[in-house]
C-alpha cells in the first residue's frame, strides 16, 4: 500500500467520523464545525486527484465563507432557537431502512459501472491556459466579475440579517426602555 492509499484512507476515515458526528451532534454550532472537518477533508481528495485548484476553491468559498457564515448565523440566532424536547422520532427505524436500501441500489449500480475501471487519459498541455484564462475572467471587468461581486455581496447582506435577527429588542431586558 502506497503513502498515497494511506492518506486517502484516513482522510475517508476522517470524512466518514466527521459527517456522522454532524448529524449527530446536539449542538448546532458543533455540527457547523464538524461541517467544516468534511469540507476539508473533501479538499484534501481534491489534492489527491491534482486538482489543485477545485481544492483552494473549496477552501476559500465553502470552508472560508459559506461554513463560517452558517456558524456565524448559527451563534447568532441561538436564542431563537430553544430546546423543545427530544430531536427524534419513534419512526427512525423507517428511515434507517430506506436509507441502507438506498446504499445497496447505488452499490448495486456503481459495481455495474465499467468507466470505474478505466483509467483518465492526461490533459493537453493547452489545458493550463483554460485554468488561467478562468482566474483572469473573474476579475476581469467585462467578463465575471459583476457575478462574483454580487455573491460577495449577498454573503455580506446574509451576515447582516443574521446580526439584525439576533440583536436585543428594545426594552425587553430588564424592562427598561433603551
Amino acid at each position: 500500500m502506497t503513502l498515497l492509499q494511506v492518506f486517502f484512507l484516513v482522510t475517508a476515515a476522517v470524512m466518514l467520523v466527521g459527517s456522522w458526528l454532524v448529524v449527530t451532534s446536539r449542538r448546532l454550532v458543533h455540527a457547523g464545525l464538524w461541517l467544516i472537518l468534511v469540507m476539508a477533508g473533501v479538499a484534501a481528495m481534491l489534492v489527491i486527484l491534482e486538482a489543485s485548484f477545485l481544492a483552494v476553491v473549496e477552501v476559500l468559498v465553502y470552508i472560508g465563507a459559506i461554513s463560517i457564515l452558517i456558524i456565524f448565523a448559527v451563534m447568532l440566532t441561538r436564542r431563537v432557537m430553544d430546546d423543545s424536547g427530544p430531536q427524534s422520532t419513534p419512526m427512525w427505524w423507517v428511515a434507517g431502512l430506506v436509507s441502507l436500501l438506498l446504499l445497496g441500489g447505488l452499490l448495486a449500480v456503481f459495481a455495474r459501472m465499467p468507466s470505474l475501471l478505466v483509467s483518465s487519459a492526461e490533459l493537453p498541455a493547452d489545458q493550463a491556459t483554460l485554468l488561467s484564462d478562468l482566474g483572469r475572467s473573474l476579475v476581469d471587468a467585462n467578463r465575471f466579475v459583476l457575478p462574483f461581486e454580487l455573491a460577495s455581496i449577498l454573503l455580506l447582506a446574509a451576515m447582516v440579517g443574521a446580526i439584525f435577527i439576533a440583536r436585543p429588542e428594545a426594552g425587553v431586558e430588564g424592562g427598561e426602555d433603551k
